[in-house]
């Protein structure tokens, strides 16, 4: 495996672990991150951990990689299965359940030197998977 994938292999692991210092070793200090909840970017460390910290009090994300692709201009998509549940693991109800449900979306990373420093979110409707539970 490549080394921007192995990077990001583990940033998914650390993320899934609730393990926001290991992330953020991962992540430039001015990293720009898609807020998948409310739409823009977060900026920045300190936002950045706060925003996770507020996620994860209603939400229980977790996503897994299923393959990377690198692409021309250097960024690396990571194709990713994304499911997040309530706080009791029960699936998502309500008006953006289906938006948030398990589903195969594409994660874009652009990278400054061996961090990442930008991080996008890529809609890929043709990949959704059945809804589970």
């Amino acid at each position: 495996m490549d080394p921007r994938a192995a990077l990001l292999e583990r940033l998914y692991e650390r993320f899934n672990a609730r393990d926001i210092d290991g992330v953020l070793s991962a992540l430039a200090p001015e990293i720009a991150w898609a807020n998948g909840m409310d739409g823009g970017h977060v900026h920045g460390h300190q936002r950045l951990r706060a925003y996770w910290t507020a996620q994860w009090r209603v939400v229980d994300p977790h996503v897994a990689p299923v393959g990377f692709e690198h692409r021309p201009d250097g960024a690396v998509v990571a194709r990713v299965i994304q499911t997040v549940r309530d706080l009791n693991g029960n699936p998502l109800n309500g008006p953006q359940a289906h938006s948030l449900r398990d589903k195969t979306i594409g994660h874009v990373f652009r990278f400054d030197g061996d961090k990442v420093a930008r991080f996008d979110i890529e809609e890929d409707p043709q990949a959704d998977l059945p809804n589970v539970g």
